[in-house]
């Protein structure tokens, strides 16, 4: 969001001259004369451009007579136009202590806060403009764009629909209210607002919020139909996502995979857009085409515990083979032993391989790691227990046994190799127990997948919307 700051005085500014008294009455005047000949001379050298000339006066201006609030003001804007907003700011905050009265310096002030990224003081400057005149439309606006920053939808729509009142010709401000309204579940006030915008069908922000009231009135054709118009009308990064995440939204993995793939090539610095592409083919159950997409996202962000987790998650999908871009995932575990689900995701996998027995020593270690980590992970219980049963120690694996499916009673696995170690020593009845109910969850597998595929839809449209 950019803040709009409003235009300096002009020159025939009257200037308030402190220290005038009757003994020094002509002498005074004369002063004032001169310093209005300075201060007009400044003025018109930035009508013409000339801001390093209107900043020199100015700034003669200011030594000579400090404290005067039109002086001030527009040395700030002046400097501000040349874009050194943290040189600017002390003089912009003099202008509003000499004049406290003025909404148009609160709102410069404001927007200086603003654009050196202070967003609290920039607010509060913005609130004083709006409560010494309601009807300054830069200051309704932009404490409604802050509003929003701060995730405070309602405050926000307030404001902008203040400022629509006062400028309703304007369609991008229409389209901000509307936004408003709909982050904060107004859906009719939203609806009615966007249907006042004049030619809605051309624009591609309108689309897009067209589909959005229609996906949370559940009219999920029709939201479809928007985006893609937004798409047709400004095929940009934004509305190509939007597009995809309302596939993915509704399950539509194979059609969204299409969308994100076309989408990532045209905006190949879009790591959203690859994260979905990689989210979308997994849900299509293409995982050997979705472990090189967030294999590479790792690669190039190799902190990113995101981007581990779903290479986990894909690399021990149900496949035929172990794609090699796996050993990214093994990497990131043996660096960040902290993840516990990375370090489970990496042994898992390192046991599914032919010469897991080369391994034995590293999936041991990524086991500890994740049990240290996260004692309370099925997964990395379940995997100590078949560690220790691959080395026929029967006896050792019944307690991580147990406390896995003590975690996760459905864990169909778990009691699978829990009814195996009963068997084998000698409690025959804790092991028929055991194997009944492996039957009973052996579905889950499947169900765990779609979970946690669902887990990596939700995250993706929540973060990035």
């Amino acid at each position: 969001m950019k803040m709009t700051f409003l235009l300096p005085l002009c020159a025939s500014a009257v200037l308030a001259f402190a220290g005038w008294s009757a003994d020094g009455q002509t002498s005074m005047q004369r002063s004032a004369d001169s310093l209005q000949l300075d201060f007009q001379a400044a003025m018109a050298a930035e009508d013409r451009g000339d801001l390093a000339q209107a900043e020199t006066l100015l700034t003669a201006l200011h030594k000579a007579h400090p404290g005067i609030f039109e002086v001030d003001e527009s040395l700030g804007l002046v400097i501000v136009s040349r874009e050194d907003i943290a040189r600017a700011l002390p003089l912009l905050e003099a202008a509003v202590r000499e004049r406290p009265a003025s909404d148009v310096a609160h709102v410069n002030l404001g927007a200086a806060y603003y654009q050196l990224h202070r967003s609290l003081p920039a607010r509060k400057e913005f609130e004083s403009a709006v409560r010494i005149n309601p009807r300054n439309v830069a200051a309704q606006e932009s404490l409604g764009r802050l509003w929003m920053e701060a995730d405070r939808p309602d405050e926000a729509a307030k404001a902008l629909l203040a400022a629509e009142q006062l400028k309703p010709e304007d369609a991008d401000l229409k389209l901000d209210c509307v936004t408003a309204l709909l982050v904060a579940n107004r859906l009719d006030q939203a609806q009615k607002m966007l249907a006042t915008v004049a030619d809605a069908g051309q624009s591609a922000r309108a689309q897009s919020l067209w589909g959005e009231i229609d996906e949370k009135q559940s009219k999920f054709e029709e939201a479809g139909k928007h985006f893609d118009r937004a798409v047709q009308l400004e095929p940009s990064e934004e509305n190509a996502w939007e597009l995809g995440v309302e596939l993915l939204r509704h399950w539509a993995f194979e059609a969204a995979a299409v969308e994100f793939a076309a989408a990532s090539a045209k905006f190949p610095r879009s790591t959203r857009l690859r994260f979905a592409l990689g989210a979308a083919l997994f849900g299509a159950a293409h995982y050997e085409r979705a472990i090189p997409v967030f294999a590479d996202l790792l690669e190039s962000d190799p902190g990113n515990a995101v981007y581990a987790e779903s290479l986990g998650i894909s690399c021990n999908a149900p496949m035929q083979t172990v794609s090699p871009r796996c050993g990214s995932l093994v990497a990131y575990a043996q660096s960040h032993p902290a993840n516990a689900r990375a370090a489970a995701y990496a042994a898992s996998l390192l046991m599914k391989q032919e010469d897991d027995a080369k391994n034995a020593d590293l999936i041991r270690k990524l086991t500890k790691s994740a049990l240290a980590a996260n004692p309370k992970l099925p997964e990395a219980q379940f995997q100590m227990g078949e560690i220790l049963q691959n080395g026929k120690d029967w006896q050792g694996s019944i307690p991580y046994l147990e406390r896995a499916v003590a975690l996760k009673p459905d864990f169909a696995q778990a009691h699978y190799l829990l009814a195996r170690a009963y068997w084998r020593t000698g409690r025959k009845k804790d092991g028929d127990v055991q194997m009944e109910l492996q039957k009973k969850f052996a579905h889950q597998q499947q169900e765990d997948l779609d979970r946690r595929l669902r887990e990596m839809t939700i995250f993706e449209v929540s973060v990035h919307q």
